[in-house]
């Protein structure tokens, strides 16, 4: 019953979290857009710095950007933070429900690091505050603020060391997905901490008959922009799960950089595309990355497939053997690993049919990665992998049993 009511909720906290993410995204995306787009103000616009004509769905839109806070407030003023707020909400209760509440099965694997649940929340947890005033610390600093270039090459520099150094204490998905946690964290902190207080300090002032600081809407566009080139790094991250060939791979973590970087060039494309500059270097960058690591992190698997025909035949009871002992556990018509009500994905593994069925499944997770078992619970030895590995290469036979 209880694994029931937390498949459910995941469900419906996992769905939050992706709706209120792309209406984030998108408003994030539709702002950058709009200031690089604004043009200059026609005569009579006093105190106007850029408008902008637009047309969308039949009807016809005007704006205006005014240099600083306008003179008289409007009555009805849209502020756009509770996207941000609901995504941080629903990623964080996620992240318990997943990482924390299944932390013998996500979080910890005793091949990578010997911890108890306790401890390993307590590095998640505290990776994720200590790392917002890290991060907060570098960019109020006075250094930070005349120092741009160097305090955004740190803050990058650092967050690589927290993705190696997770990587040594988590399974792979958890260790992406902390990485993920922490900068979505400084993502929404950012809004509600930085950029909101701010605008708030301006109006504020204006109403006090005071003339507005015009450093604090500096200082909120910095961690507005910063928002946006950590969205497609974050992005991959949510989607990482799918694709064990990353999180799974020795070097994970080196993975996880590469392509974040390659994200956050896309992104910067976009931006400069916006800011009407036809440099094109962002892209070739990215793509080039992105197939060189892709290339590097398929060698092995590649040398393994020309090495299979070589290789000597291994029976179906020998499969049949490691695949009753390490995996039917969970994925097994009738479950006996505590949690597990149903087989994870529907994959089953009760007949020989259904082994093979999956036999690519199993490549994929067990063999060319170590991603399943998960968190190795049930102790599957690298022999078991390879000779997993040699029956599906060769053909997965389930006829030749001796």
């Amino acid at each position: 019953m209880e694994s029931v009511i937390l498949d459910w909720l995941n469900l419906v906290v996992r769905w939050t979290h992706v709706i209120t993410g792309i209406a984030w995204i998108g408003s994030s995306f539709f702002f950058m857009w709009l200031d690089a787009h604004l043009e200059a103000p026609g005569p009579g616009k006093e105190g106007v710095e850029g408008e902008l004509w637009m047309v969308h769905s039949g009807g016809f839109y005007e704006v205006n950007k005014f240099q600083a806070v306008p003179t008289a407030i409007p009555r009805t003023l849209h502020w756009f933070k509770w996207e941000a707020g609901f995504t941080g909400i629903s990623g964080l209760i996620l992240l318990a429900i997943v990482y924390y509440l299944g932390a013998e099965a996500f979080l910890i694997d005793t091949d990578v690091a010997d911890l108890t649940r306790l401890q390993a929340v307590a590095i998640g947890v505290g990776t994720l505050v200590v790392g917002w005033f890290a991060y907060d610390g570098l960019f109020a600093s006075r250094f930070g603020q005349q120092n741009m270039l160097i305090a955004n090459t740190i803050s990058v520099i650092v967050l690589c060391l927290v993705a190696v150094g997770l990587s040594q204490l988590f399974t792979g998905r958890a260790a992406y997905v902390h990485v993920g946690a922490l900068v979505g964290i400084v993502m929404v902190i950012n809004v509600f901490v930085r950029i909101i207080p701010a605008q708030r300090n301006l109006i504020a002032a204006r109403n006090a008959g005071d003339e507005p600081d015009p450093t604090l809407g500096k200082r909120a566009k910095q961690r507005s922009v910063h928002n946006n080139y950590l969205t497609l790094p974050v992005v991959f991250i949510m989607i990482s799960s799918h694709y064990p060939m990353t999180f799974g791979h020795p070097q994970g973590w080196f993975l996880l950089i590469a392509i974040s970087i390659s994200g956050a060039l896309v992104r910067h494309w976009f931006n400069l595309r916006n800011a009407s500059t036809l440099a094109i270097w962002p892209i070739p960058a990215a793509v080039v990355i992105f197939i060189a690591v892709a290339a590097w992190a398929s060698l092995p698997t590649l040398q393994a497939e020309r090495s299979a025909a070589s290789a000597e035949a291994v029976s179906f009871s020998k499969v049949r053997s490691i695949v009753d002992a390490r995996c039917i556990v969970c994925h097994a018509a009738r479950p006996t690993y505590e949690g597990f009500d149903v087989a994870p994905k529907n994959i089953r593994f009760d007949a020989p049919a259904e082994v093979r069925k999956h036999a690519a499944a199993i490549k994929k997770t067990t063999v060319d990665t170590n991603t399943m078992p998960l968190g190795n619970v049930t102790e599957m030895t690298n022999e078991e992998r390879q000779l997993l590995g040699g029956w599906i290469r060769a053909g997965a036979n389930i006829e030749l049993a001796k």
